[in-house]
């Protein structure tokens, strides 16, 4: 009987470590790959002019890094992120900035579009800065095994710029504009003129005085539920500002545009309202 168990026991083991030994064969197991080499059409000190915004800036070109799994390089698409900051800063910086390159081995900047990077970064115009530019290359099934290329420095001089129009600005020419709230979630309701009070109670004020055109303030109490609308002109709904995700209520991106979906309120109570649009962002505090 002991020799029948002994017997069962080797066939069972010796099964089990077929079956295991299987598994490992058809495991797929990330080998390597090669990291992104960057290059610049042009590594020179660049003044970059409104006049010029659509000009070719630069152009960024980088390799495969051709990632190997044990079953032979990867088939799969890579996706590509050019990672914008400050020189120092080491990519670590919160103002960090991101463009998604799809599969392509290349991207061309725009003056516009360098120059908007810094000025989401709010760094002042008509200063040079020290910039760093690299490539983040990832397998775009799940953004995993992510790979760095090296850094190419570049002096930048931008000009003054927005990544939202600031109110009463056309085009490029700042003005002095307005900047109401109104909707369910505060007290006026939607009504569009503002009644008095609230045309004067739910105005906005320039955060650093007059003349600071991009950066909004004001003392808001809200109701506990609703949403909300930035207006720049009463009685007009085509030009006013809306949050890019509704459910965003402390912080978030907003835009320009005839279009929900509304700032949600943040909850009962008064809150100081901060609405930026040199990065496009706003952030709401707590009083």
């Amino acid at each position: 009987m002991k020799k029948v168990i002994k017997f069962l026991f080797g066939t069972v083991l010796a099964t089990t470590m077929m079956v295991s030994c299987k598994k490992d064969e058809n495991r797929v197991l990330f080998e390597g790959g090669t990291n992104p080499v960057l290059t610049a059409s042009s590594t020179a000190a660049m003044v970059l002019l409104l006049a010029n915004k659509d000009n070719a800036a630069v152009t960024f070109s980088w390799t495969n890094p051709n990632y190997m799994f044990n079953t032979g390089i990867s088939s799969q698409d890579v996706n590509y992120v050019l990672q914008v900051d400050t020189t120092g800063a080491n990519f670590t910086n919160p103002k960090i900035q991101e463009k998604a390159i799809s599969k392509d081995l290349s991207v061309m900047l725009s003056v516009k579009d360098l120059n908007l990077f810094l000025t989401k970064m709010e760094l002042a115009s008509s200063v040079p800065h020290q910039m760093e530019f690299r490539i983040k290359s990832t397998l775009s099934n799940n953004g995993s095994v992510p790979l760095y290329s090296n850094v190419i420095k570049i002096s930048v001089n931008p000009y003054l710029d927005f990544a939202v129009e600031p109110p009463g600005t056309a085009g490029v020419v700042y003005s002095d504009g307005n900047l109401w709230i109104l909707g369910d979630a505060v007290a006026s309701g939607w009504s569009n003129p503002l009644p008095a009070p609230y045309d004067v109670s739910q105005k906005f004020a320039r955060a650093g005085g007059p003349s600071d055109v991009l950066h909004y303030v004001a003392t808001v109490t809200f109701n506990a539920t609703g949403g909300y609308k930035l207006i720049q002109t009463q009685g007009v709904w085509a030009t006013q500002y809306h949050a890019m995700d509704g459910t965003a209520a402390l912080s978030g991106s907003f835009e320009k545009r005839d279009s929900d979906p509304q700032f949600p309120s943040p909850g009962a109570g008064s809150y100081k309202v901060e609405v930026n649009f040199q990065t496009g962002t706003y952030k709401l505090t707590k009083l």
